[in-house]
């Protein structure tokens, strides 16, 4: 018997949206420093690719005004966010505003902000860049990272932020 292959369906992007917010992500604010001012943007597409050699992947948006920038630094820092820092992840997600406003950092060894209060910081630099629909792919080689609180990290769920306490 032989067995067609059918065209795919056409998957709008609500229903896409919908079935996709059913899994739970972390939070991250992705961040550089250009030389003259601090760059950042949430993000919860992170993804451990390799442990050798150490690669983590993350998906901007093509619409992002932010990401161009921090590709130009080539240097990034990955905070992954707590549980209480969901007005962090709020101000970052913002476009047209000073994002690093009230925010407490410091220079990460690479020179990109460390946002205080984060679970954990990791230091990679962008490798590679691949096409991908409405979003890139961004392959980013680890370069340094250390846990800094040992707490509920900020998940998002559904649509909405909650915790989770192992």
């Amino acid at each position: 018997m032989t067995v067609k292959n059918a065209e795919p369906p056409v998957l709008d992007g609500r229903t896409l949206r919908n079935v996709m917010s059913n899994f739970c992500t972390g939070v991250t604010v992705i961040t550089a420093h250009d030389g003259d001012s601090p760059l950042g943007f949430t993000c919860q597409s992170l993804v451990s690719v390799s442990l050798d050699p150490p690669l983590l992947s993350f998906c901007p948006a093509k619409t992002s005004t932010s990401w161009p920038k921090l590709r130009e630094s080539g240097t990034l820092c990955i905070n992954v966010l707590a549980h209480d820092q969901q007005d962090m992840c709020s101000a970052f997600a913002r476009g047209g505003t000073d994002k690093f406003l009230g925010v407490e950092w410091d220079a990460a060894g690479n020179g990109a902000p460390a946002l205080s209060g984060a679970l954990a910081r990791i230091e990679a630099t962008v490798e590679q860049e691949h096409d991908a629909g409405d979003h890139t792919i961004v392959v980013a080689r680890i370069t340094d990272l250390n846990v800094l609180r040992h707490d509920g990290p900020l998940l998002f769920y559904r649509g909405g932020f909650g915790r989770f306490d192992a």
